[in-house]
């Protein structure tokens, strides 16, 4: 295995509407190289990217940098994405109900549906934003088949969080970030003189 195999790769993430507008940038994330990855996510081909304190740009140009490290599963062909986000009282995680992530380049990009679902650190869940993906699914037209994949997806996704499945694992969420940590205090250190 050569260094290169090892290195995290930089990425940006961006979101859109079904109407291709913009939604939201995340400009600063590091790709977890395959080496790197949990046999069963390199098997999936799992996707998994780490920012802290990123700055993110909304639609309207505004803004602002996340306050806490976030470890993001994008999954080939699901209809969701997870945001495992590392807080003081435990992880939380943000769920986005999207299209399947694609990538050219270096940026990363979904269509982003409006629905959500948080899973806390007590292990309660519940779902967010109903009335805006109603709205948006009239105002932007959702075709029966689009409406079938999110809702598609909310299932699977409330069945992985049900089952305590993947990618809702505190140990793998914290190895990931752990690992990445390590490996930009080794690269630092090769800087230095």
């Amino acid at each position: 295995m050569t260094k290169a195999d090892l290195r995290y790769e930089r990425l940006m993430i961006k979101s859109f509407k079904h109407d291709g507008s913009l939604h939201r940038v995340w400009l600063e994330n590091w790709q977890v190289p395959r080496t790197r990855l949990h046999p069963h996510h390199a098997e999936q081909s799992v996707w998994i990217l780490l920012n802290d304190h990123t700055t993110i740009i909304e639609a309207d140009g505004k803004e602002w940098v996340s306050r806490v490290p976030a470890v993001s599963f994008f999954i080939p062909e699901q209809w969701y994405n997870v945001v495992a986000l590392i807080e003081d009282k435990g992880i939380r995680y943000y769920c986005n109900l999207a299209s399947p992530p694609y990538r050219y380049g270096n940026v990363l990009t979904y269509i982003d549906y409006d629905l959500d679902v948080v899973l806390l650190p007590d292990g309660s869940s519940y779902e967010l934003d109903r009335d805006e993906f109603l709205r948006h699914k009239a105002e932007y037209r959702y075709s029966e088949a689009v409406e079938a994949q999110v809702e598609t997806g909310l299932q699977v996704l409330q069945e992985a969080i049900a089952k305590k499945g993947f990618p809702f694992g505190d140990v793998e969420v914290h190895r990931y970030y752990e690992q990445w940590k390590q490996h930009l205090n080794a690269e630092g250190e090769n800087e230095q003189p």
